[in-house]
């Protein structure tokens, strides 16, 4: 199977919440829509599955549009954030009622639930209503009562975000292995860039109904093509600084100088933005390239091996991600340091024009 769409809008009033999409998933991906709230992501999911028609463009299943196809239609099955299960049917039947309405065979039925609960973990608690079940549990009921359908596309609209911690960790874990033995398009819509970053597959990065990029996870992460895309697979958030680059010289505020290696030296004089994860702003100084700037200190997070430590350099906002506890005091000014060889440079178009070299941990 492939999903694909083509240049596909939806406007609502006078309002675009998807403008001009074009994407193409294949069979056996697993496929991450990441962005912030009001990105699209619902959105495009609801125009995949054919709960809404676009305003232009068209959808096609193995090149067949479809675009005016009802969701009944189709072979398509979603797990919402609100996960939803039978409260009066047991875990085995919540799982088994999309093939009780298929009118499947008993046996058939038995036999398919076997296998998806046993995919699931969910074998020992098929007795079990949802009251009796963790929230984990019954999201992984859920998903069973999805992936039982045999659906060529499944859509999950932040499955994971009101479990807590420890489960959504089990789950995240779990999940990438349950893909990868469907067959199916799966489709992950998700805020959180770590979450695509652990699940892996294909990201489609979106921002206020745009696809900004779209290719593997961890490529689109390495080398984000713009800065919007750069700044939606940071958390936390990207560090930026604008400079410019004139007669072989590159500096900020006309005071700050960044001594230009790597691929700097090459820009044309122009304006830049320079962009920084928060683990690559230093405590201490390990080179000689490296850049030291004062900065004072807005407030500081520790959550035991890490810390995140959050400053004011010249009314712009840093955050330094440092290994171990760091503890400085509120207003206090101390010394970060910049690495040259980190620096993502994106030009006045916001795109990119030179990342860092790639190495293990990067």
């Amino acid at each position: 199977m492939q999903l694909e769409l083509r240049n596909v809008s939806t406007k609502v009033g006078d309002e675009f919440h998807i403008t001009d999409i074009s994407l193409a998933f294949e069979a056996g991906t697993l496929n991450i829509l990441l962005g912030s709230t009001l990105s699209g992501k619902t959105s495009l999911m609801r125009l995949m599955a054919g709960l809404d028609q676009p305003t232009s463009g068209k959808i096609y299943v193995r090149g067949k549009d479809v675009t005016g196809v009802a969701v009944q239609k189709r072979n398509v099955a979603m797990v919402y954030q609100q996960f939803i299960n039978y409260p009066n049917l047991t875990v085995y039947e919540n799982i088994a009622s999309p093939l009780r309405i298929a009118k499947v065979g008993k046996k058939s039925i038995e036999g398919k639930v076997a296998q998806v609960s046993k995919l699931l973990k969910l074998e020992n608690l098929l007795q079990r209503k949802p009251h009796e079940l963790s929230g984990g549990q019954q999201q992984r009921t859920a998903l069973a009562r999805a992936l039982i359908k045999g659906a060529e596309l499944v859509l999950l609209d932040e499955p994971l975000a009101n479990l807590d911690y420890k489960l959504r960790e089990e789950l995240r874990e779990e999940l990438p292995h349950i893909f990868a033995e469907t067959g199916a398009i799966f489709v992950y819509a998700t805020t959180e860039p770590s979450e695509a970053l652990l699940l892996g597959g294909n990201t489609v990065s979106l921002h206020e109904g745009r696809v900004t990029q779209f290719g593997p996870t961890i490529d689109v992460f390495r080398r984000p093509a713009n800065l919007i895309t750069a700044r939606t697979l940071s958390d936390p958030p990207l560090n930026t600084l604008p400079v410019t680059k004139l007669n072989n010289r590159m500096l900020y505020k006309s005071h700050v100088e960044i001594p230009l290696i790597g691929r700097l030296p090459d820009l044309a004089d122009d304006d830049y933005t320079i962009a920084f994860r928060p683990h690559h702003l230093y405590l201490k100084q390990t080179s000689d390239s490296m850049i030291g700037v004062k900065a004072k200190v807005v407030v500081a997070e520790i959550t035991g091996s890490e810390s995140f430590i959050h400053i004011d350099v010249t009314g712009m906002r840093w955050v330094v991600l440092a290994q171990g506890i760091h503890n400085p005091n509120i207003n206090e000014t101390i010394e970060v340091f910049l690495d040259p060889s980190k620096f993502y440079v994106f030009d006045r178009n916001e795109q990119l024009v030179v990342a860092p070299e790639m190495t293990p941990g990067v």
